[in-house]
């Protein structure tokens, strides 16, 4: 078979166990966090916050709705055919090396309160997810417009990171 040759075609039931492994994958990392995370509400109550901090109550629901959408977001790109250069490769490949970079960061912040390194892997992954976006695109734009929210979120989260680092130096070394 040639190396460009149409890809074998996947039955139903193959795209709906991928599409379960892609969540798995996403909420295997929400719970590696979550395991970082125990003892979060009352570290996050010891932080001096700055006005524009959200309750903690609001963290839950809105990963829980990121994690889904960069699941389906991968699935979607999963379910396009390889093509030319494997770009699909590439960019799944850059999807999950967020996952990591996103698992770490709970580690860093919430359990070891590394704040500066918190920082640097959230900036790494803010980049990592904006790579991730520019490859989901090139092979298909609605999984990439699903990582939007996602990477606003970040951005977010990158500021605030930032700002409680700065304002609890006795907390978050």
């Amino acid at each position: 078979m040639s190396r460009h040759a149409a890809p074998l075609p996947r039955s139903t039931a193959h795209t709906w166990l991928a599409l379960a492994g892609w969540l798995v994958l996403a909420f295997a990392t929400a719970a590696i966090g979550g395991v970082a995370s125990v003892q979060a509400p009352a570290f996050y109550a010891q932080l001096t916050q700055p006005s524009w901090s959200p309750p903690p109550g609001v963290f839950g629901p809105v990963w829980t709705v990121l994690y889904a959408l960069m699941a389906i977001a991968a699935w979607l790109v999963w379910r396009e055919p390889a093509g030319s250069g494997d770009g699909r490769r590439r960019a799944l490949t850059l999807f999950c090396v967020q996952l990591l970079l996103n698992g770490l960061w709970s580690w860093l912040f919430f359990a070891w309160h590394l704040g500066a390194w918190a920082l640097a892997d959230i900036a790494l992954l803010w980049l990592t997810v904006a790579a991730t976006l520019a490859g989901f695109w090139r092979i298909k734009p609605l999984a990439s417009a699903l990582l939007v929210p996602y990477l606003a979120w970040i951005s977010f989260a990158a500021a605030l990171n930032f700002t409680l680092w700065r304002m609890n130096p006795q907390l978050l070394g």
